[in-house]
Parts: structure tokens; sequence; C-alpha cells
């Protein structure tokens, strides 16, 4: 199964107040592993940057002017998601954005059935406690130490990680079945063989045989003992 982990970084909270992408960053999962496939962009907003949001990602509108604009790497993003289903953490947000973005590009909306929210899925696991990215982390023990400010591929790493802790963790089944058939193939067959019969000797000796005999003689008609 193929997945795509995405999250992004904006001008702003709102796109239908003008706020436009900055970043974008997704990461392939298939059967529940990275396959290290990515794809990163940052984007040109054609607009200003406010303080607000550069002191969260640290992108200005200067470092951004030589960047392409979201209609010129939209094919490519569209190319690479395809029709996986998308991990996000909050995924409203992300997904306003991104609608809005294709929308200005003439492209199809994609539709929310096709996102997968980190955050809704750690509210039902840990209803009351903080869910935040960053909260998750530290709850699985996942290293986020890189993560002075928030950068689309790098968030998009961290939610691998968390999304696959709160599937129940990597799953080892399909190699730990190849390698049992591994040991499977190197052990040599065991040739089965009919245990050995070997005949018992005689318990009874003459003497007691005799007396045997007399004895059924002394019987009525000589009894079952006596037919052959």
């Amino acid at each position: 199964m193929r997945q795509i982990v995405l999250d992004t970084e904006t001008t702003g909270l709102s796109p239908q107040s003008g706020d436009r992408l900055v970043e974008i960053g997704c990461l392939e999962i298939i059967n529940q592993m990275p396959t290290g496939e990515t794809f990163h962009k940052y984007i040109n907003p054609e607009r200003d940057v406010p303080i607000e949001a550069f002191n969260v990602h640290g992108l200005s509108a200067e470092r951004l002017a030589s960047e392409p604009r979201f209609v010129e790497i939209v094919d490519e993003f569209l190319e690479f998601i395809g029709d996986a289903p998308l991990i996000i953490h909050n995924a409203s947000f992300d997904m306003s954005f991104i609608n809005n973005e294709l929308q200005m590009t003439g492209r199809s909306f994609i539709e929310a059935a096709r996102a997968v929210d980190t955050l809704l899925i750690a509210r039902k696991r840990f209803p009351g406690a903080q869910n935040s990215l960053d909260a998750l982390c530290r709850r699985f023990g996942i290293d986020n130490s890189n993560r002075i400010k928030h950068g689309a591929l790098l968030d998009a790493e961290l939610l691998a990680d968390v999304y696959l802790e709160l599937m129940g963790g990597r799953q080892p089944g399909l190699v730990l079945d190849a390698n049992l058939d591994r040991r499977k193939s190197d052990v040599a067959p065991v040739e089965r063989r009919a245990p050995r019969v070997i005949p018992l000797s005689p318990r009874l000796t003459d003497g007691e045989r005799e007396a045997h005999g007399a004895f059924v003689g002394l019987l009525a008609d000589g009894g079952l003992w006596s037919k052959p």
C-alpha cells in the first residue's frame, strides 16, 4: 500500500485571506515503511511573508523570490503524490492551502477523503493530552532535536515516524517470514526410518510351560485353552 506523508509551510493561517504556500515536503511510504523517495520544493508565494510566519519557518520573501511559483511545480507535485492517501497532521489546514493553489492553476481539488489526519488519530488515542508534532515525538521517543524551526520535509520525516507509531510501530512480519524461510531452506531434510524391531527372548521355562499344560488339563473339557 502506497501512502504519502505531506507537510507544508505558508505565509499565514488563511488562504481565503490571501496567504500562500512557501514550501511543500512529501515522503513516500509503502507497506508502512519509508522508501526514501521524497518530493521537496520551496515556492515563491508572489507576496510578502509576515514576520509571524517568518518566525515559524525562517523563510523570507527575499529568500523565496528566486524559487519557482506553484504553477511551475504543480505537475511534478501531482505526479509524485499520484492517487495515494495523504498522511497529514491537522489535514484540514494543509489541504485548504493545497486546494487553493490547485484552484488558482485550474487544477481539480484533492478530495478531503484522501487525507489521513494524524492529529485526529492522536486525539482519539490520547484524549486530553498534547498532540502537537513535537509532543508526539516526545511521547514516542522520536529525536526531533534538529527541528529548531518548522520545515516541510523535516516535519514530514518526523510525521512518518509518528504515524508508524500511531499505527502500532513498524511491522517486521515480512522480514521475519523471509528469514524463517531462508533458515528452513538451509536445514538438510532428516531421513526418517522405521524403528528396528528386536524380538524378545522367551520368558517361560520348559518347567513352567509343562505345569501350565497340566493345569489346563484339569479343567472341564480342557476349557478354551485346549481348543485349536
